[in-house]
């Protein structure tokens, strides 16, 4: 279990990143149609899942017993797991302004994971 706490502790950093980068090329993208591609969704499905992976480890730990997470920091990881589902049924209301549905949310989730860590610092 420590190996895994440890991979949690890092791996919020890379959901981070990664959400900040996709949800900029997104924005970058919906503002110049010649950044649109199968990149935008790919960087942006890559980002999500990377913090789908951080809230499944974050449960796992805390079913464990062996660790306590404080509770705002598992708020903001259901948070973050609910937006991901939120921005998903949203998708065909956003036709021809996703792009910014998903810059939006990659930026949201950012600055959700954020919160997240600053609650354990």
């Amino acid at each position: 279990m420590n190996a895994l706490f440890q991979f949690h502790s890092k791996w919020g950093y890379v959901a981070i990143g990664l959400n900040a980068l996709a949800g900029i090329y997104a924005l970058v993208a919906y503002q110049w149609r010649r950044f649109r591609s199968k990149y935008v969704w790919w960087c942006t499905i890559v980002a999500e899942v990377a913090l789908m992976l951080q809230v499944a480890v974050g449960a796992v730990l805390v079913a464990s017993k062996d660790y306590e997470a404080p509770r705002f920091h598992m708020f903001y990881g259901f948070v973050a797991f609910i937006t991901v589902g939120l921005a998903y049924s949203y998708r065909g209301a956003m036709r021809g302004r996703r792009e910014l549905l998903y810059g939006l949310v990659g930026l949201f989730l950012m600055g959700v994971g954020i919160r997240a860590v600053l609650q354990v610092a």
